[in-house]
């Protein structure tokens, strides 16, 4: 395949890709909307705290990734809700975004906001190109449809045509739905149960912009398998006696393992019960989400769209649940933290494939932007995957990851503090690629995990270095944390 290392649709990708023709002299209005009919819609559903040891208990994904594509390292620049989201509408790393965690002055919906990031998104950016654009369910924590932010309540920001979104989704039941400008009340009934009130707004959205002969781009971002992972009431009692996976991780620290995880003691048997019970509750509730594309995906059928409509599936971090000692959580440069399922199908993207190339959330706007023909922005650290879709080959493509951790405070409104469960790791900085992941903390301590040899990361041999691979190591390092737009894609290849 040819691939070229600019930011845009090249080769065999070019023909999967419909797009408006060069040249429009005056179009007869049946003309102009058959042209904006050509362009390719996207859904894109978004999980929260989602972990790969989920997937198979959500046979519509596999069934997306039996005729799609499956990223095995798709990896997320900040194991944080916020932080990853902020990172996923732009296409720029947490250092550039400045959204660093999900509260204060360098967290949440607020520096998002007060950054000036909402002016230019992929949303804003589909949305001048004719797209009609929805978003549902989750955006930003911290944001709360009840207040009045620029003079609007509920605030609606720039770049959205719809609007379906909660504060506090994490219930699923007795919320507020801000329905564009105005409020939605629901309550304890089970038609109330958010993941399926989402989907129906979804298929609404689908059927209505498929009539209006409009391109379109959904994302239905859901609150599960979040904590308190709360399935629909019909999913209470699946899975009966399902215990969390006991990996070679499980309840084991690595060797030589740093500070503030050496000091984790073995798990009791009080704990590993609430670890599994916990497990269960989070596959149970995302059978309701598993639903959910199913019926988004019958939906698209029935509108006559499917074939001309990219289909991506992942969530915003990993999940921790008993490995390295570790009980509920995130947060770490581990695996089980930072790579998260991706799954795209859609018009001309190769089947039931695996690609092993090193893709990140800064990835996923410049995607969106160039399926729909729109310029990518300046500012934007990420690379469009369009290339990569047709046969997987990862050829050209970038080798490292960088992930990015600021130490937070637990504190009452951070929907992540868990108590005594979650745990924050100091401030680091890491480097993931596919046969290493490398960890600076702010401290001075290092991790470096060879993932050929080690690949559920149980030694830690950065003592072992030289002194020469080390500094290699950091200078690579430094480049990734203080990249910025197109530097970030030549700094991605050390």
């Amino acid at each position: 395949m040819a691939f070229s290392v600019q930011s845009g649709v090249s080769g065999a990708a070019t023909a999967a890709v419909p797009t408006r023709p060069v040249t429009q002299p005056a179009l007869s209005a049946s003309a102009s909307a058959a042209a904006a009919a050509a362009e390719p819609n996207i859904v894109f559903v978004l999980t929260d705290d989602m972990s790969s040891n989920l997937l198979p208990y959500m046979p519509q994904v596999q069934k997306l990734q039996s005729q799609g594509t499956s990223f095995s390292d798709f990896v997320v620049s900040n194991s944080l809700c916020c932080p990853s989201r902020s990172s996923i509408l732009t296409g720029e790393y947490p250092h550039n975004t400045g959204v660093l965690g999900n509260e204060g002055p360098n967290g949440g919906f607020k520096a998002f906001h007060d950054n000036g990031l909402e002016k230019d998104t992929f949303a804003t950016a589909l949305k001048a190109k004719g797209y009609r654009t929805a978003m549902m369910g989750k955006y930003l924590n911290g944001y709360d449809p009840t207040s009045t932010v620029d003079g609007q309540q509920p605030y609606v920001p720039q770049g959205w045509s719809q609007w379906d979104v909660v504060g506090n989704g994490y219930p699923e039941y007795d919320y507020t739905l801000a329905h564009n400008h105005t409020m939605e009340p629901h309550g304890k009934k089970n038609k109330d149960y958010l993941t399926d009130v989402l989907s129906k707004k979804g298929q609404s959205f689908i059927r209505k912009s498929a009539a209006a002969n409009k391109p379109f781009m959904l994302e239905v971002a859901l609150f599960t398998p979040h904590g308190p992972s709360r399935p629909a009431r019909r999913d209470k009692k699946d899975f009966p006696g399902l215990q969390a996976p006991r990996g070679p991780a499980f309840d084991k620290l690595p060797t030589d393992a740093p500070p503030w995880l050496a000091r984790q003691n073995p798990l009791t048997r009080s704990e590993k019960n609430a670890i599994d019970k916990k497990f269960r509750k989070r596959a149970q509730s995302l059978q309701a989400v598993d639903k959910l594309l199913g019926e988004l995906r019958q939906t698209l059928t029935r509108a006559h769209v499917a074939d001309k409509t990219y289909v991506v599936f992942s969530s915003d971090n990993g999940f921790h649940l008993g490995e390295y000692r570790l009980k509920a959580g995130k947060q770490t440069a581990f695996d089980t933290d930072v790579r998260v399922p991706l799954v795209i199908a859609g018009p001309g993207v190769a089947a039931g494939r695996t690609s092993h190339a090193q893709v990140s959330n800064i990835d996923l706007a410049p995607t969106f932007e160039k399926i729909g023909g729109a310029a990518v922005s300046s500012r934007v650290d990420g690379h469009s995957m369009l290339p990569l879709l047709d046969d997987g080959s990862a050829a050209g493509w970038r080798t490292a990851n960088l992930i990015e951790h600021r130490h937070a405070q637990q504190t009452p409104g951070d929907p992540d503090n868990h108590g005594t469960e979650s745990i924050s790791p100091p401030n680091y900085h890491a480097m993931r690629t596919n046969s290493y992941t490398y960890v600076e903390y702010d401290s001075g301590a290092k991790e470096y995990y060879n993932l050929r040899t080690d690949p559920d990361e149980l030694h830690n041999v950065a003592g072992r270095l030289s002194r020469a691979r080390l500094a290699k190591l950091h200078t690579a390092l430094t480049r990734l944390r203080s990249c910025r737009g197109d530097g970030c894609w030549s700094a991605g290849h050390p």
